[in-house]
């Protein structure tokens, strides 16, 4: 496959005009407010996950509304003491899983969270969280298109919302370093770390591979594949609604958070990604506002570096004080 966007050195310097609504960051903390009225613990339920070196918890904690999300926790066994925490984000479709999916963070030393994300878990890993919320008509077969029409309805309110509150979750429980708290994510779990990222105080790294939910114009002018083909069917079929489509989705674009975020971070991107196109995920990465790197994976596509990736990320928490382990 050939190369489909920019060369690496236009890459490097792609900084586009973000596309912000005024009330941007009141509408983030009014929503983020009305969750946190939601007061009810997090829980952690031990389970046996038939792992003898790591333990396992069933999470549940209050998200968007105070519907109650899932998770897995999972701590090293050995651990003495509190660590840092990995707040884990999946990609579009998948769900939670089973707890052994999830061993290199606990393997590495650090406590780590994996959030479900609501209303998915169809396709890919199975989940545990519903979406009760209706928000009028979308797409088929997804949820990238539900409520797209206004953003306090939008499917991805919810979502971010569930983040911030997983990462809330994390600090609560004994064996987590509140101070030591690192977002992940890949792909859909990159542009939801993307937001945690700006929406959450305190955040001490975060590691974004390929994400999504970025730059949504110049996406769907380059691609059709998974999530952006939904939002392109959308806007086939509701021809007079493209400019409401894209006034909601500025509210949670990946880029307008990213320039509002300032911990060290790592990203990574594919330059034959013809899912999440290499300029979108640029685009975030450039305006990321705090110390960042990235790596370029030159003839990968949406799998970006894969296990080197995890690889490279292991290494960059190694040079970050308080987030080295081993």
């Amino acid at each position: 496959m050939p190369l489909m966007d920019l060369p690496l050195e236009e890459l490097r310097g792609y900084l586009p005009d973000r596309e912000e609504p005024s009330d941007f960051d009141a509408f983030w903390a009014g929503t983020l407010t009305e969750a946190r009225g939601h007061d009810r613990p997090p829980v952690f339920t031990p389970y046996d996950a038939c792992l003898t070196e790591v333990d396992v918890y069933d999470v549940s904690f209050p998200g968007f509304g105070g519907d109650l999300v899932a998770g897995w926790l999972l701590v090293p066994a050995s651990a003495t003491g509190p660590l840092p925490c990995v707040v884990g984000f999946l990609g579009y479709g998948g769900g939670r899983g089973f707890p052994y999916e999830w061993l290199t963070w606990p393997s590495a030393g650090y406590a780590h969270l994996l959030m479900d994300t609501r209303g998915q878990g169809g396709s890919l890993q199975p989940g545990a969280t519903g979406d009760p919320h209706g928000s009028g008509g979308a797409s088929s077969p997804g949820m990238v298109t539900r409520g797209i029409e206004n953003p306090a309805d939008y499917y991805y309110r919810r979502v971010f919302t569930d983040a911030v509150r997983a990462v809330d979750a994390a600090r609560a429980h004994p064996s987590v370093d509140p101070a030591r708290i690192v977002i992940a994510g890949g792909s859909q779990g990159g542009g939801i770390a993307l937001a945690a990222s700006a929406l959450t105080d305190g955040v001490s790294a975060a590691l974004v591979n390929q994400p999504s939910l970025c730059h949504y114009r110049r996406a769907l002018q380059m691609v059709e594949g998974n999530a952006y083909r939904e939002i392109w069917t959308y806007l086939r079929t509701h021809r007079e609604s493209a400019e409401r489509v894209f006034t909601t989705l500025s509210y949670f674009d990946g880029v307008n958070f990213a320039a509002r975020a300032g911990a060290p971070a790592l990203f990574s991107a594919a330059l034959m990604d013809d899912i999440c196109p290499p300029s979108t995920v640029f685009a975030a990465y450039n305006h990321w506002s705090g110390p960042k790197d990235i790596r370029v994976w030159p003839w990968n596509r949406h799998e970006g570096g894969g296990h080197f990736q995890d690889r490279e990320q292991l290494r960059f928490l190694r040079t970050l004080p308080g987030l080295g382990r081993g």
